[in-house]
């Protein structure tokens, strides 16, 4: 394969560069994605949802306007806007690693893939925040 001991060691170091370049910006994606959140609203602004780079809620604001809903309805209509932040971090995080490893790389589709399953976008009927019982 190679014609000379130098030409080895020119490899290793050239693949051995690569690999850190590589995993210096994974842990750059990484730290990127941990400081994100997404935020939603329903039509209103009546409900507003934070979301962590994991998902989780972190914030939930409601103002008087909902004692106007039924339980049920302020259940689902929360959870909408919870599903709207989660799917604007997912939009984010591709961005993020667009900027760093690239949507291309191996790194980055298993990212991007893993948002997406988790946190998908809205049903076309559900784009509001609020589901069906938006204001």
């Amino acid at each position: 394969m190679f014609q000379n001991i130098d030409a080895a060691e020119e490899w290793l170091e050239s693949w051995s560069a690569g690999v850190s370049e590589q995993a210096a910006r994974a842990a750059q994606l990484s730290s990127r994605v941990a400081s994100l959140t997404g935020k939603a609203e329903s039509n209103d602004g009546s409900i507003r949802v934070t979301v962590g780079a994991s998902g989780q809620v972190e914030k939930l604001e409601l103002d008087d306007r909902v004692q106007r809903l039924r339980g049920a309805d302020l259940a689902a209509e929360i959870l909408g806007v919870m599903r709207k932040a989660q799917a604007k971090l997912s939009q984010q995080v591709a961005e993020e690693v667009q900027a760093t490893v690239g949507a291309d790389t191996e790194t980055g589709r298993a990212v991007i893939h893993s948002f997406d399953t988790r946190f998908p976008q809205p049903a076309e009927d559900d784009q509001d925040g609020g589901g069906r019982h938006g204001r």
